[in-house]
C-alpha cells in the first residue's frame, strides 16, 4: 500500500511540475483528478501521508528570477464535484460564486498609489518577483487612487482565441492556455510577453487598510480603483437547490449552450472567453471566513472550489487527420460520433506527436475514451485498446513537401513541420489579414475557416477566395456549414469584389505597409500608377519623399512589387476585382492642423477607423501614441488610469470623450458655430 501511495505521489508531483512550468503535459486534468482522488482515499484508509504529497502541498510554479516571500501565504482551496458539499460548507450564510480561472496566480502590491511589486504564487509561501513584466500584462494597473498599502491576488490568463492564434503563428506549440501563460512569464523580452495578450483578473482583495467586511463590497471597491475583478454572483440563501440553479446558469456561460429549463431560448449566450476549471464559492462575511483553521495546504473557510464532473464516452478511432496551421502540422483524432454534454462529438485535437505517443494512439479501430474538458474542449483522455501503430506523415498534406519532426529545447515537445517555406499553410496569418474587416472585409470568414480551406487545397493564393463558389456543393456538407451559411459566405465574397484601393493595398500584407502608409501612398498616386511606378522604378526609394514614408518603407514596398511571385499573385487577384479610389483631399476643415490620438471603444462611430477617417477628411491627423505634438486624446473613459491617459495628463493634453469630440469638431457643429459668430451670437467654442 505504501508503494502505491509513493507511486501516485511521484506521478502527481511530476505532472504538476510540468503543468505549472509550461512543459510537456504528462497527464490530462481528468487523469490528474482521478489519481488525486485515489491518493486521498488511500491516505484516509491507511493513515499514511507522505511529506511531499500533493494533498498536503500547494503545486508550485518555478518561474526563474528573484525569489520573494509572500506577505500573506497563498494557499489553495479544497475541491469537490458535489453540490451538496458546497451547500453544507455554506452553512446557510450569504456566499459569492465566481470563476475558478485556469491561469497563473500573481500577487500585486500597491503603496502610495503605485504598483510596488508583482510576485508569482510559487509554493504559496515564496514566489518569483516579476514586476518588470507588469507593463506587458493587461489589468495590472501602474497607479491607482488609493494611497494606502494594498495586496491583491489575481489570475493571469490567456483567452481561447488568443491561444489559438498564438499556436497557429508560433513555432512553439502549447497544449493549453494555462501552459502558454506559464511559459510567457519565463520570457526576458517584455514586448514578446505583450504579444501573448495576458490578462490579470483580480479574484481576492487580500489586504487593505480600510475596514471592508463584505467580500462583495471589497470587489466593488477594486472596481472603483479601476480594476476589472472576476465575474461573481451573490447567493443570499444558499441551499443545494439554489446553488445548483446558479451553477447551471454559469455552466451555460462556459459551454455557450443552454442547460436550464428556465432559460430564455431566444437569448443568445456569450461564451466566457477565458479558461476556467471550475467555480469558487466564498463567504460574503470576510471576518467569519478568517476564523477558519489551516488544514493541509488550505484555509478551511477561505473558499471552496467546485469542479464539473467530466462525462466520458468510449468510441473507436477512424483515422488521425493532420491539420496544417502556420508552422505546425497538428494531429486530430476523428472517431465514431458520441454524445457528450448534450452535443455530438466526433473530433478532438491530439495537440502534437508527443501527446499521441504518450496516449498510445494507434490506427483505425483503436478504442479510446473521450471527454469535453471543462464542458468545452473535446479531448482524448486515454487509449483503451491500441490497434495498429501510429503513423507520422512524411509529406505535408497541403503542399506535399517533405515533413520534419522538431523537438522543443524548452519543453521537449515533439511537433511536425512542413519544410517548404512557401507552403500556403504558412501564410495563414497573411490570409487572415486579407479577409479581415480592415482588408477585403469578407464577412463570416474566420482564420479557422480559412485554415480548413487551405488544408483542402481550395486556397493557395488570394484570388482563390473568389473561386470558392466552385466548391459550394462540398462546402454545404462540411461540419459547421449549411445552405444559409454557405449562401451568406458566397454573397460576402461577391460583395468584396468591389473594393476601395486602400483596403486592397492593406490586404496584400506588404511588410512595413500598414493602413497609414497605404493612405499616404494613395494620396500621392492613383493605385494603377502606384503599382506601375514601383515595378518600373530603378531606385527602391522612389516613394521616400512622400511625408511619413521614408527610404525603408519605400524600399519594402518597391521590392515586394518587383518580386515575380508577388507580381503574378497580384495580377491574378486584380482580374477578380472592381477597384475604386477615394479622393484624399480633405472635404472640410473642422480638424485642420490638429493631431488626435484615439483609444478605447467608440459608440457613435462604427469603429475607431471610421472616426480616424472623419478626422483626416477634416484636415486633421491621427497618431498612435501621445506626445508633445498631440492636441487631444479621445477616450470615452476619461478617468481611466491607462498609460495614454496618464501620459496626456503629464503633458497637460486635454482628454475628451467621443461626445465632446462630436460637439466640438463635427461638421454640423462647426457650421453652427460659424453662423453664430457671423450673427455676433455667443459661442461655446
Amino acid at each position: 500500500m505504501n508503494e502505491e501511495i509513493q507511486n501516485l505521489v511521484n506521478q502527481l508531483n511530476a505532472a504538476s511540475d510540468a503543468y505549472y512550468n509550461g512543459r510537456e503535459e504528462l497527464m490530462t486534468d481528468y487523469e490528474w483528478d482521478a489519481a488525486f482522488d485515489k491518493l486521498k482515499k488511500l491516505e484516509e484508509e491507511t493513515g499514511i501521508v507522505l511529506a511531499d504529497s500533493p494533498t498536503q502541498n500547494v503545486s508550485a510554479d518555478d518561474v526563474a528570477g528573484q525569489k520573494e516571500e509572500h506577505e500573506f501565504p497563498t494557499l489553495s482551496l479544497a475541491k469537490t464535484k458535489k453540490v451538496a458539499d458546497l451547500a453544507k460548507w455554506a452553512e446557510g450564510r450569504p456566499i459569492w460564486l465566481s470563476w475558478k480561472l485556469d491561469g497563473l496566480t500573481l500577487v500585486a502590491t500597491y503603496d502610495n498609489g503605485k504598483l510596488t511589486k508583482v510576485v508569482t504564487r510559487g509554493n504559496g509561501h515564496i514566489g518569483t518577483n516579476i514586476t518588470r513584466l507588469a507593463p506587458a500584462i493587461d489589468g495590472i494597473l501602474p497607479t491607482i487612487k488609493y494611497k494606502g498599502h494594498l495586496v491583491i491576488r489575481g489570475e493571469a490568463v490567456i483567452s481561447y482565441p488568443d491561444f489559438e492564434q498564438f499556436n497557429m503563428e508560433s513555432e512553439e506549440e502549447y497544449a493549453n492556455p494555462r501552459n502558454l501563460a506559464s511559459g510567457s512569464l519565463t520570457l526576458k523580452d517584455i514586448n514578446e510577453v505583450k504579444e501573448r495578450h495576458l490578462r490579470w483578473i483580480p479574484f481576492t482583495l487580500v489586504y487593505v487598510e480600510e475596514e471592508i467586511i463584505s467580500w462583495g463590497e471589497r470587489m466593488a471597491w477594486l472596481e472603483h480603483q479601476g480594476f476589472k475583478p472576476v465575474d461573481r454572483e451573490c447567493i443570499e440563501q444558499p441551499n443545494e437547490m439554489n446553488i445548483q440553479s446558479v451553477i447551471n446558469l454559469w455552466t451555460e456561460r462556459v459551454t455557450g449552450e443552454q442547460t436550464s429549463q428556465s432559460s430564455d431560448s431566444s437569448h443568445k449566450i456569450v461564451r466566457f472567453p477565458y479558461p476556467v476549471d471550475g467555480l469558487v464559492i466564498t463567504y460574503d462575511d470576510t471576518a467569519y471566513a478568517a476564523t477558519g483553521s489551516v488544514t493541509g495546504h488550505h484555509a478551511t473557510r477561505a473558499g471552496y472550489a467546485f469542479k464539473w464532473q467530466d462525462e466520458s464516452a468510449e468510441t473507436e478511432l477512424d483515422h488521425v487527420e493532420w491539420s496544417c496551421a502556420a508552422s505546425t502540422i497538428s494531429p486530430v483524432a476523428v472517431f465514431l460520433p458520441v454524445e457528450l454534454e448534450g452535443t455530438t462529438v466526433k473530433r478532438a485535437s491530439l495537440s502534437n506527436i508527443s501527446e499521441c505517443e504518450r496516449l498510445g494512439i494507434g490506427d483505425k479501430g483503436t478504442k479510446i475514451a473521450v471527454i469535453k474538458a471543462n464542458k468545452i474542449i473535446p479531448k482524448v483522455i486515454n487509449v483503451i485498446e491500441q490497434i495498429g501503430i501510429f503513423h507520422i506523415p512524411e509529406t505535408c498534406p497541403v503542399c506535399h513537401s517533405a515533413t520534419e519532426v522538431v523537438e522543443s529545447e524548452v519543453s521537449g515537445t515533439r511537433t511536425l513541420h512542413c519544410t517548404n517555406s512557401h507552403c500556403p499553410a504558412k501564410q495563414l496569418k497573411k490570409f487572415g489579414r486579407f479577409v479581415s474587416k480592415e482588408g477585403m472585409n469578407i464577412d463570416g470568414l474566420s482564420e479557422q475557416t480559412v485554415q480548413k480551406f487551405i488544408n483542402l487545397g481550395w486556397v493557395c493564393e488570394y484570388a482563390d477566395f473568389f473561386h470558392l463558389k466552385d466548391h459550394a456543393p462540398e462546402l454545404r456538407t462540411m461540419e459547421g456549414f449549411g445552405n444559409k451559411s454557405v449562401s451568406n459566405l458566397l454573397t460576402a465574397i461577391e460583395k468584396a469584389r468591389n473594393v476601395e484601393a486602400r483596403r486592397l493595398l492593406f490586404a496584400l500584407n506588404i511588410p512595413l505597409v500598414g493602413q497609414d502608409v497605404c493612405n499616404r501612398l494613395l494620396s500621392a498616386y492613383p493605385l494603377e500608377e502606384l503599382i506601375k511606378t514601383a515595378t518600373e522604378s530603378i531606385s527602391d526609394d522612389v516613394f521616400s519623399t512622400i511625408a511619413g514614408i521614408g527610404p525603408e518603407k519605400s524600399t519594402s514596398f518597391v521590392r515586394w512589387m518587383k518580386d515575380e511571385d508577388n507580381h503574378a499573385m497580384l495580377h491574378n487577384l486584380l482580374l477578380e476585382l472592381n477597384i475604386s479610389q477615394q479622393s484624399s483631399t480633405p472635404t472640410g476643415s473642422s480638424c485642420q492642423g490638429l493631431t488626435f490620438v484615439v483609444t478605447g471603444d467608440v459608440h457613435h462611430y462604427k469603429n475607431r477607423n471610421e472616426l480616424k477617417a472623419y478626422i483626416e477628411s477634416q484636415g486633421g491627423k491621427v497618431t498612435g501614441s501621445v506626445s508633445k505634438s498631440t492636441n487631444f486624446l479621445i477616450n470615452n473613459d476619461v478617468e481611466s488610469t491607462s498609460g495614454k491617459n496618464q501620459k496626456a495628463k503629464e503633458l497637460s493634453i486635454p482628454i475628451i470623450s467621443e461626445d465632446e469630440f462630436i460637439a466640438r469638431f463635427t461638421l454640423s457643429n462647426t457650421e453652427n458655430k460659424d453662423k453664430k459668430e457671423e450673427n455676433n451670437e455667443p459661442s461655446l467654442f
